[in-house]
């Protein structure tokens, strides 16, 4: 699709999130103003609700899809109100910072965390995980498929297996604020029971939407708790306006973000086109390649091994005697903002790189993975 518009020269963003933008999706947060409830927009929010089920891999007609205003964050504290209550347990799964930050909103709501910790820069073991499972009987687990702080990724798969055999009632929850659009998440087959992410990722999108998936199950418990302590978050308010949305119909609770919900189905249109797994695919590759790039430039990721690195992000350790500070600054200059390290252990210790979506395809991943080969032999000159 060509639109009139072309966005301007600019430092390029290369951190996990928010990303780079298509000119498409730009455009289509210029739409004019329209009403939520007018047919144009029904027409848009029921494609996007229906591409949200190609890209969760799911087909189950009792499970239910949501887009609200918020960030990825607002997807906790949706967990959180709907699916478990005051004195409940739930098991975290801790891979970083991220995972840390959803035990502590889990607590906000007088839930009883328990946590399983993996060691830095790798997953948690199954054993460790099977064996908690048996120790103490949980209404929930929640996983982060991606802990955007170390670029870990988890076996959901492989976790969600254990968790069916071991402790079948307890409800999956998976944080895919950084996993879906760029790693495998399969919502159906796997048996996930709740699944969230964000706008500004592997979706493409400017931040402004927090997009989850509810099972069948999750619903079952959600709609029939006795008291909601959310208003804004009550997944008993929002399922209707979301099944009436998918319908063909509109309905209101809370005015939706058009613009940026206009801009998802450009962006949601586009992944489609090419197909899921293609996708995938390449932004997998992109992912090994940059990987490599480090690899030979002698940097270290945070990572462990392959198999737990994330395709959406690297992590990756400042070289011995480099400034860190002054590596980030000199890539600045060269135009290109990456992230700094945000695990509370390794602060100041490593950067990170996002390349997801535009960032693979349009080719700034290779542009910054030269800067940043570039800069290195500069400062240890």
């Amino acid at each position: 699709m060509t639109v009139p518009y072309k966005q301007e020269e600019h430092k390029l963003t290369m951190i996990p999130g928010p990303i780079e933008f298509s000119d498409e999706v730009l455009y289509a947060m210029s739409t004019p103003s329209q009403a939520h409830t007018s047919p144009e927009f029904v027409a848009t929010f029921q494609s996007v609700l229906k591409s949200l089920r190609q890209l969760f891999q799911s087909t189950d007609a009792s499970a239910q899809l949501y887009v609200l205003s918020g960030s990825g964050t607002l997807g906790w504290d949706v967990a959180a109100a709907n699916l478990v209550e005051k004195g409940d347990k739930v098991l975290v799964s801790l891979t970083g910072f991220f995972s840390d930050s959803f035990a502590d909103c889990l607590r906000v709501y007088d839930v009883d965390v328990d946590v399983v910790t993996a060691p830095i820069g790798d997953v948690v073991p199954l054993d460790q995980i099977e064996a908690q499972l048996n120790k103490e009987k949980y209404t929930a687990i929640t996983i982060t498929h991606v802990d955007t702080s170390t670029s870990v990724v988890s076996d959901v798969a492989l976790i969600c297996a254990v968790v069916k055999k071991v402790s079948p009632e307890t409800l999956i929850i998976v944080d895919g604020v950084c996993s879906i659009g760029v790693e495998d998440l399969k919502f159906d087959d796997w048996g996930v029971d709740f699944a969230l992410t964000a706008s500004q990722k592997a979706l493409c999108v400017p931040a402004g939407l927090c997009v989850f998936f509810a099972s069948g199950r999750a619903l079952e418990k959600a709609l029939s708790r006795e008291k909601d302590s959310t208003f804004f978050g009550s997944l008993k308010r929002w399922t209707p306006i979301m099944k009436a949305y998918e319908s063909g119909y509109g309905a209101y609770f809370a005015t939706p973000a058009v613009q940026t919900i206009t801009a998802l189905k450009v962006s949601l249109d586009d992944i489609l086109e090419e197909t899921l797994q293609k996708r995938l695919a390449k932004q997998a590759k992109a992912s090994t390649k940059f990987k490599s790039e480090m690899a030979q430039l002698g940097l270290r990721i945070l990572p462990v091994n392959d198999t737990v690195a994330a395709h959406g992000l690297t992590a990756v350790y400042f070289p011995e005697n480099v400034n860190g500070a002054e590596l980030l600054a000199k890539l600045a200059a060269k135009g290109f903002t990456v992230a700094g390290g945000i695990h509370k252990a390794l602060v100041g210790k490593y950067f990170r790189v996002g390349h997801m979506g535009r960032s693979v395809y349009a080719g700034h991943v290779d542009l910054v993975s030269k800067a940043i080969q570039e800069t290195v032999k500069e400062l240890r000159q």
